[in-house]
């Protein structure tokens, strides 16, 4: 017999006086970017990083839902996605409600993983919505000529090097582009309909990647009310209600690098390539967050 069983088991034996009638509600907390892969130096959002967690929160047999807390400013369109269908899989095999608080902001990927919440709660001044797709880039072709670099390609494929930064845009990979960013926006407001439902008002610019504050996306039907997490579970579930976080391991940067044991050369190049590459993420997230303000 699992120890959450024994537990219940003795609790029933146990006179109605000295019971606590009240109930755990396992808490996931979602901070951070949405990317594949995992970072260093930024604390990021995938598949990967989060499954464990879930798992290990809905696992809790006597709770009648999982609490998730999201601060996302988006990311991954595919990892946003296996997100949702992780949580929404898990809530329908374990048969649990599914609570959505949004902190600061949940836009873009942050909001697809926060639609799939039975109820999703937002600060009046949270940040919502965002429902759109964008690619950001850089060019360089005039930086190569002043330096007097010449860069050589030679592909097999007349679209392999398609939007090459070191090359001049081309309209026919503009269009490529924006037919791809269609598609993957159709999906993203496909899933918001088949969530949100009636709640959803009748505004143009609803999927058109414009955000707004927690107490207009109430009125949109973005979210299902506006408070915090601990005030809406005890109003639910009587003032007995205790939150349970589920934490992922603890010491997994310091392991990871191990610089103050004995170290190999090729140990520390390795740490060393790490930190520059880690400041290219630092950078990429520090920009999804200033969209907003943040």
């Amino acid at each position: 017999m699992e120890r959450s069983s024994v537990t219940s088991f003795f609790r029933r034996l146990l006179p109605k006086s000295m019971r606590s009638d009240g109930v755990t509600i396992p808490v996931v907390r979602l901070n951070g970017t949405i990317m594949a892969g995992g970072g260093q130096f930024r604390q990021n959002l995938s598949l990967a990083t989060v499954a464990g967690l879930l798992e290990k929160a809905f696992a809790l047999k006597d709770a009648p839902a999982v609490a998730i807390s999201i601060n996302s400013p988006g990311g991954s369109a595919v990892q946003s996605r296996l997100i949702f269908t992780r949580i929404r899989d898990l809530a329908q095999e374990k048969n649990k409600k599914v609570f959505v608080f949004v902190e600061d902001v949940a836009a873009s990927g942050g909001y697809m993983i926060a639609v799939a919440g039975d109820e999703i709660i937002a600060d009046p001044s949270s940040i919502v919505g965002s429902i759109g797709v964008i690619t950001a880039s850089f060019g360089f072709p005039e930086l190569l000529k002043k330096l007097g670099i010449e860069r050589r390609v030679h592909t097999a494929g007349s679209n392999k090097s398609i939007l090459d930064p070191f090359r001049p845009e081309r309209e026919e990979d503009i269009e490529t582009l924006k037919a791809l960013q269609l598609q993957v926006h159709d999906t993203f407001i496909d899933l918001v309909k088949e969530r949100r439902g009636d709640n959803l008002a009748d505004d143009p610019d609803l999927f058109t990647g414009m955000f707004w504050s927690g107490k207009k996306a109430l009125a949109l039907g973005l979210v299902d009310g506006l408070g915090d997490m601990r005030g809406f579970l005890k109003n639910r579930y009587g003032d007995k209600t205790q939150l349970k976080l589920i934490a992922p391991p603890r010491g997994l940067f310091g392991r990871r690098l191990a610089l103050f044991g004995s170290q190999s050369e090729g140990r520390i190049a390795e740490a060393a390539g790490s930190v520059a590459t880690g400041l290219v993420e630092v950078m990429e997230e520090r920009a999804l967050w200033s969209r907003f303000g943040l």
